[in-house]
């Protein structure tokens, strides 16, 4: 089975949702499969120890998930208009896989979700694909040629899925049918380079 890691941070459930979707995308082409793993907080004091394994949710991500997958869907809320300080945490110590060049020319996306129209979600996207462009990897976004994007008023963009809470709504349809869609290229995207090489 071709792996596709969702790796993200959520802090109040819609990012979470958003990887849940991407995985339905993922699960969608014969032959893939999708592995949702999230990251612990950190504190604002000193470095937070965190059990094992979290009360809910995905499983921590480890190196090793990073390791093993086929393409990988980077997800976290937007904060500033950058990544989540977790997320960050938890790339800045994956300089090992670098050095081993373990994600070299395996398909990668991104994901966000912030609290407002203009809260940066462009600019999150964006700064999350910088370390997987260290790593080598071969960044994925949304084509024109997905519906939603052209239709959606919420969230949505050509360098991934994006959410826009407003009112505390949930994810409209357009916004979890580009999720799947990143989801479903991802998958087609490893299965085809796995298949090449």
């Amino acid at each position: 089975m071709t792996k596709i890691l969702i790796l993200y941070f959520s802090r109040n459930g819609t990012t979470a949702d958003m990887a849940n979707h991407i995985a339905r995308g993922v699960a969608s082409v014969d032959g893939a499969e999708a592995v949702l793993r999230t990251v612990p907080d950190v504190s604002t004091v000193c470095e937070k120890t965190a059990e094992s394994i979290p009360a809910h949710g995905a499983l921590y991500a480890t190196l090793d998930d990073l390791k093993s997958c086929d393409g990988l869907a980077l997800g976290s809320p937007t904060h500033f208009g950058n990544m989540a300080a977790p997320l960050k945490y938890f790339i800045d110590s994956t300089t090992e896989i670098w050095f081993s060049g373990a994600l070299t020319g395996k398909p990668a996306g991104v994901f966000t979700s912030t609290g407002s129209m203009h809260g940066g979600q462009e600019s999150t996207l964006l700064s999350m694909m910088l370390p997987l462009l260290h790593h080598g990897m071969l960044i994925l976004g949304l084509p024109s040629t997905e519906h939603a994007l052209r239709e959606t008023t919420s969230g949505g963009t050509p360098y991934g899925p994006s959410h826009v809470s407003t009112n505390h709504a949930g994810l409209s349809e357009h916004e979890k049918n580009l999720c799947k869609a990143l989801g479903a290229r991802l998958a087609k995207t490893a299965l085809q380079l796995k298949q090449s090489s």
